[in-house]
Formats: structure tokens, C-alpha cells, sequence
């Protein structure tokens, strides 16, 4: 565990051994992986348990779904994030789904600046303490977008450490086959910390989940491959360390 740093538990059962204790406390940490892999239960995870069991409001910022439809999807899985709402623990906000085209019509730094003051707000007001942006930018993009949405997500994320200062996670989604571990490539040089998460075949042909603990700055954390569970009304669990599967090479390229 580290000595210079204030860490933050996830409460996530089996992660928080894995990581030394948690997260460093103001810093921003990226969910990696595929689609269905679990990121958007991970980052939930870290919120609900923040609140549940550490007493820490939070913040999650739903960037390609709806209101109605993050509700509905939670509320299946056995959450009620609006009694959570109701209850001054937590704010879900929907950014306006014409934020790719702000982006390209204006300057990204000012649109990443007006999210940033607007987070601020909610969390100054709630006093939160965590955050969840699930995904860290939109999903449909132009390839010659790249550059811009770059700049969007490196003010974005340093605007959140400097003015905010919660603890972050935000969520990239990869294309399937790509070898990439972020949609963009900045998200994992801005992060503190890098989790993959992915599906792996066993030599019996069964299939599990993993989370690549991929890079932990100031930690003293070995690259480790976990097994993960997704478990109704409790989110993520982390079983320990997977062995004997076949990974992509690309996903654990350090």
C-alpha cells in the first residue's frame, strides 16, 4: 500500500487486494475493453459501492445513452439509482447528444471547459467525491476527428483533476480485434491507472471474463490478469488470478 498517497477503496470485492489497497484519491483511472466486457458495471460498481459502503457521493455522466434507458438497464440488473438520486447521493447527467458536433463546430478545449464547470457544480453541490464518464467521448466519430476529439478528452480530463479533483473512472470502448487498448490513444497516457477488460477461452473452450490490471502509476502493482464475475444487485466481482486461457497478444502488449 502506498505511503505518499491517500487511496480510495472501490469496494469492489477482490480488486481493491489486487491494487494495493485502491485508487489514488483526485486521479483518473480508464476502463479498457470490447463491447460486453463490463465496463459500464465496473464504473457502476466503484459509484454504488462509494456510496454504500464508504459514505462518498458520486457523479456518473451517461454519454451514449439515455436517461430512460440507463434507468431501465440498471433497474434490471437489481440497482435503483433513483432512490440514490432522490436521496442526495448521486447526479446522472446526460450530456446533449449533439456533443460530437459541438465538438468539430467549435473549440474543443471550450466545449471540454463547459463539462468541467458544469461537473464542478453538480459536485460542489453534492459533495461528491466520485466520478464516472461512461464513455470518455462519443461513439461515432470520423476518422479525421481523431486530432479533436484528443484535445477534447486531454482538457476534459486534466480540467477534472485540476478544477474537481474527485477521484475518476472513465470508460473507452475498443472495436473488436483492434490492437489498441483505447479508442483514441491518449486515454491511457492521461490515466493514473489502465484496467483492460476482455473475454477469455479456456483450453475446454469456455469463456471468462478478465481484468488486466495494465498499469498502476505510483503503485507498486504487477501486471496481473484477474478473473471477473458479473453478479445481479452487486455489480462486479473479482475472483482472482485467471490462468490457462488464451488471451490476444495485443490486449497485454505493455
Amino acid at each position: 500500500m502506498s505511503l505518499y498517497y491517500d487511496l480510495v477503496p472501490t469496494g469492489i470485492p477482490g480488486l481493491d487486494e489486487a491494487v494495493g489497497g485502491g485508487l489514488i484519491r483526485g486521479r483518473t483511472y480508464l476502463i479498457s475493453g470490447e463491447t460486453g466486457t463490463g465496463k459500464t458495471l465496473l464504473s457502476l460498481s466503484f459509484l454504488i459501492n462509494g456510496i454504500y459502503r464508504y459514505g462518498e457521493p458520486g457523479i456518473y455522466v451517461s454519454v451514449d445513452e439515455t436517461y430512460d434507458q440507463l434507468m431501465n438497464g440498471v433497474k434490471r440488473f437489481g440497482w435503483d439509482l433513483e432512490a440514490l438520486r432522490e436521496q442526495g447521493y448521486l447526479e446522472v447527467l446526460i450530456p446533449e447528444m449533439d456533443i460530437i458536433e459541438k465538438i468539430r463546430e467549435k473549440d474543443p478545449i471550450t466545449v471540454a471547459k463547459s463539462l468541467v464547470y458544469t461537473i464542478a457544480d453538480y459536485a460542489k453541490s453534492l459533495e461528491a467525491q466520485r466520478l464516472v464518464i461512461d464513455p470518455i467521448a462519443p461513439l461515432v466519430t470520423l476518422e479525421k476527428d481523431i486530432q479533436v476529439l484528443r484535445e477534447y478528452i486531454r482538457a476534459l480530463v486534466m480540467g477534472i483533476e485540476r478544477e474537481v479533483g474527485v477521484t475518476t473512472i472513465i470508460t473507452t470502448e475498443i472495436p473488436t480485434g483492434a490492437r489498441m487498448i483505447s479508442r483514441y490513444g491518449v486515454e491511457e497516457f492521461l490515466a493514473a491507472g489502465v484496467f483492460v477488460m476482455g473475454l477469455a477461452q479456456t483450453t475446454e473452450g469456455e469463456f471468462k471474463r478478465y481484468l488486466f490490471i495494465r498499469k498502476m502509476r505510483w503503485q507498486a502493482v504487477q501486471p496481473t490478469i484477474l478473473e471477473v464475475e458479473i453478479q445481479p444487485k452487486i455489480g462486479i466481482v473479482v475472483k482472482g488470478p485467471l490462468k490457462d486461457v488464451h488471451i490476444p497478444f495485443y490486449a497485454l502488449m505493455i
